[in-house]
């Protein structure tokens, strides 16, 4: 039997915004929130353990600055990627230069925390 990724964790200074965030860019809802001011968002319905890992924004006052070495990358699933690109920017996702050419299929962007993610241009079927 294999591991798989039950959820991911961003440190970050600002938990609440970052949920609103990413609950936005992936349709998910928040599940719960620990003593020290974490908060964990998932798929609606499936929560934890689900077919989806759900995210746990956890608050740090000096989050590491400096290059990722994890990022993610999302997909659209009810439009083209042209269109998804525009929601994203108008909910506060920023595009990012890390050196592209601009010949990439995909589009580097930033949470309002500044974390770096990947739009693809693939477009996958819903849950």
């Amino acid at each position: 039997m294999a591991c798989r990724i039950s959820e991911l964790v961003i440190d970050c200074t600002d938990p609440e915004g970052l949920a609103v965030f990413w609950s936005e860019v992936l349709g998910y809802v928040e599940l719960g929130r620990d003593d020290e001011g974490g908060i964990e968002i998932g798929p609606p319905e499936a929560g934890f353990g689900g077919p989806q890992p759900t995210l746990i924004l956890s608050p740090h006052s000096d989050p590491s600055p400096g290059k990722l070495r994890l990022h993610i990358d999302v997909s659209a699933t009810d439009r083209d990627q042209d269109a998804e690109l525009e929601r994203l920017l108008a909910i506060g996702a920023r595009p990012v230069d890390i050196g592209q050419t601009g010949k990439e299929s995909w589009h580097v962007l930033a949470d309002p925390e500044g974390n770096e993610f990947c739009l693809l241009r693939t477009r996958l079927r819903p849950l």
